[in-house]
């Protein structure tokens, strides 16, 4: 089982997109994914056609467990209309968490020891996180085999990947583990000077880590979410779609090689 975070400390940069996209084209490939929404926001849960309000269990029920087993964890998992792909969805009340829960013993690894549970379930595991540094995000990457962040084709995304990449580099030294990282470009304009700077500017400050190609500006992403349907299930041909096909064989290569 491979396990993938989506994370940046910025919003609106594609996480949920990115998310949605290449838990399709995955499922398309016959692989059996879930999904986990980590964010209190519930931009996942939505997407996917659920009332994150009121779902009948979430991710916080997970937190309360204090066994991880298959009849403990099971109940949480929600299957969703698109076949291969589950789903732990969030509830609002996650956003509570941090100070109810957050001194907790051995709180930071809570979802980690809830996957180990469902590694023969699923080959894909896929977190979408909050843009903002706490429990949850501390969890998604704590059970990561690798760390995605998508970054928007803009000045002010590049100073929201700054902030992740600090956070990551502190998280790094306090678990004496590595990260493996794969920048993601989003939102590409190839019409507009700030596209292009930005791309070229990802690719000197992180060459090792930022995917050489780019997601660009696709509407058919936000036609997709109304239909509460992954962009390869919507419209196959799309450039997007064209794009993330793309990402996932680089991704697959490094997890091969790893």
């Amino acid at each position: 089982m491979i396990v993938w975070s989506i994370a940046n400390q910025k919003g609106g940069v594609g996480k949920t997109t990115t998310t949605i996209t290449l838990a399709g084209l995955l499922s398309q490939q016959g692989k059996r994914v879930l999904l986990v929404d980590t964010d209190p926001h519930g931009s996942l849960t939505t997407y996917l056609g659920f009332d994150s309000d009121h779902v009948p269990k979430s991710l916080f029920d997970l937190f309360q467990l204090r066994e991880f087993t298959e009849t403990t964890v099971n109940p949480v998992i929600m299957t969703t209309n698109i076949e291969g792909i589950d789903l732990i969805p969030a509830h609002m009340s996650l956003a509570t968490l941090d100070r109810v829960m957050g001194n907790r013993s051995g709180m930071g690894l809570i979802l980690k020891r809830a996957l180990l549970v469902l590694r023969e379930n699923y080959d894909y595991v896929l977190i979408d996180c909050p843009p903002i540094l706490g429990v949850m995000m501390v969890n998604a990457l704590a059970a990561s085999d690798r760390i995605l962040i998508p970054v928007q084709t803009e000045f002010l995304a590049m100073k929201g990947l700054e902030r992740m990449v600090r956070t990551l580099a502190i998280m790094q030294k306090s678990r004496n583990r590595s990260f493996k990282v794969t920048i993601v470009p989003t939102m590409y304009d190839k019409r507009t000077k700030a596209s292009l700077q930005t791309l070229q500017q990802l690719k000197r400050d992180y060459p090792d880590e930022v995917w050489s190609s780019a997601v660009p500006i696709d509407t058919k992403f936000r036609d997709a979410s109304l239909k509460h349907l992954p962009v390869s299930h919507f419209a196959s041909g799309s450039r997007g779609v064209f794009a993330y096909k793309q990402l996932l064989i680089h991704l697959e290569r490094l997890a091969i090689n790893e």
